[in-house]
């Protein structure tokens, strides 16, 4: 299982549309996906440390993926990369 977090920000429409993106992908690969608020004090200090420029943040396995629009393309790649080796 490949555990995603996705840091997200209020009226951020990237951030609705990376919603829906795991919304989808959770149904074809085995994620658990959290979503955590970039203003709440855990979410401003790991976009912080992370060096998130703007949302959404994308983590997978704990490792900043991507931020901001996330790319279904790349993300689809990386997921069945993970799967493949095993690596999730």
């Amino acid at each position: 299982m490949i555990q995603v977090l996705l840091l997200t920000q209020a009226s951020c429409p990237f951030c609705v549309q990376a919603k829906e993106l795991f919304d989808r992908l959770s149904h074809e690969y085995d994620l658990k996906v959290t979503v955590l608020d970039m203003q709440s004090p855990e979410g401003e200090a790991l976009a912080v440390r992370s060096g998130l420029l703007f949302p959404p943040g994308v983590f997978l396995d704990g490792q900043l993926f991507s931020y901001g629009r996330p790319s279904e393309r790349k993300l689809r790649q990386e997921l069945q990369r993970r799967l493949s080796s095993g690596g999730g």
